[in-house]
């Protein structure tokens, strides 16, 4: 008998190919050295934290020694936090929100998770926008949900809403998407989310209950060339965003986050009834305490985005001189990269390149199959400038060895 379950085993089998890439990294810097690689395999934010955080930390050392510093607190979170929150969205999302429409989260995924715990019945499918973060898929299938998949439009991965409409079935329970995306880098715009609202109202008059919608943005913050993150909360009723500190305040490893219901649906007392229990029963009890103070803290601040926007320009210009095709990102800091092929006009295969010219050339990327993309890989740039412009030659010559 084996020691995990047989769900677990096939994971295992499948495992995300941004972890093997990183692993692969780290090997590969163990026996040349880290000047010799340029790992772009891995969207681990590298810039420091704002300011106001060393602050935060500072003052909550202080008062460490006071009873119920780091306490046991209400399963949706500091309350505090939740109204600052609500403060913050409702200007940014174009609705007046209250604490009531908040929770707090262990991070984007916990949040995630949380939902999909709270409103998934076993074979309930939830409907994703491809390519997409491969997690989504586990996240689902924890809670016998479904994940299923319809395609963004080639080359500009914008929403494809006639094969969405098309995808829509009485099992749907949820619509999610994630804009800025990654690992497109595409913004959908506030037109086209306006129609994809449109069509998820049709489908939930004809279905008989309202499909979710269900934004994940942690990317949000992060956007280039005066684009704008249209609002979700204000477009459909039934909506709801899930985001952390993650990578606006560079607090991965933190692990705060939070959901937010549109103040226009119908149910939302229920459903965050729903989420708070969800949260408590999968053992998360509450958000992590400091994580909390410090997104609080830190709400009106974020990392300096002009480093990315840098960062964009000379993986630009490196890709543009070595010969790649791809789509220049809108937000985020991701390149979606176009695998070469002999026969022009054709994709090429995403894994043999990254598993072979690519890694010869000790440049690490991930293949868009893992992304539900096959055909491109994906580079994040959120490394030094130096990695970026050492990596141009072993880009060409990669690229060359395909030709």
């Amino acid at each position: 008998m084996s020691a995990v379950a047989k769900n677990i085993q096939e994971i295992i089998k499948n495992a995300s190919w941004i972890r093997r890439m990183f692993e692969a990294g780290i090997a590969l810097k163990k026996e040349f050295g880290e000047e010799a690689v340029c790992d772009f395999s891995l969207g681990n934010p590298d810039l420091a934290p704002p300011e106001i955080i060393a602050k935060e930390l500072k003052r909550l050392s202080e008062n460490a020694t006071k009873p119920f510093a780091f306490g046991y607190m209400p399963n949706a979170g500091l309350p505090v936090l939740r109204e600052a929150l609500a403060k913050h969205l409702s200007k940014e999302q174009g609705v007046e929100l209250t604490a009531n429409e908040i929770i707090a989260t262990v991070g984007a995924a916990g949040g995630l998770n949380t939902i999909f715990r709270t409103i998934l019945e076993h074979g309930d499918k939830i409907l994703g926008i491809s390519p997409n973060f491969v997690e989504y898929g586990f996240y689902v299938g924890n809670y016998g949900g479904v994940f299923e998949t319809v395609a963004s439009k080639p080359d500009t991965f914008e929403l494809d809403l006639e094969a969405i409409e098309k995808a829509l079935t009485p099992k749907t329970k949820a619509l999610m998407m994630n804009s800025p995306n990654n690992p497109t880098g595409q913004i959908y715009s506030a037109e086209s989310l306006k129609a994809l609202a449109a069509i998820l109202k049709k489908k939930s008059a004809e279905f008989g209950y309202d499909i979710y919608l269900i934004s994940d943005e942690p990317y949000r913050f992060l956007t280039y060339d005066n684009a704008i993150v249209p609002p979700i909360l204000s477009i459909y009723s039934a909506s709801m965003v899930v985001n952390s500190a993650s990578k606006s305040l560079s607090l991965p490893g933190e692990r705060i986050g939070f959901i937010a219901l549109s103040p226009l649906m119908k149910e939302r007392a229920e459903l965050m009834a729903g989420l708070t229990l969800a949260s408590r029963i999968l053992g998360f009890v509450n958000p992590p305490v400091v994580g909390q103070y410090l997104m609080l803290a830190g709400l009106e601040s974020q990392v300096d985005a002009s480093v990315y926007a840098r960062r964009r320009a000379l993986m630009a210009e490196v890709l543009t001189k070595a010969g790649y095709e791809f789509f220049m990102p809108k937000g985020a800091f991701y390149f979606f990269v176009k695998a070469p092929n002999a026969q022009k006009g054709k994709l090429g295969d995403d894994v043999a390149f990254v598993n072979g010219p690519l890694l010869k050339e000790k440049i690490l990327a991930v293949p868009g199959s893992g992304f539900n993309g096959a055909g491109y890989f994906r580079l994040a740039f959120c490394v030094d400038e130096a990695v970026i412009k050492r990596s141009e030659a072993g880009f060409k010559r990669a690229l060359d060895s395909v030709k």
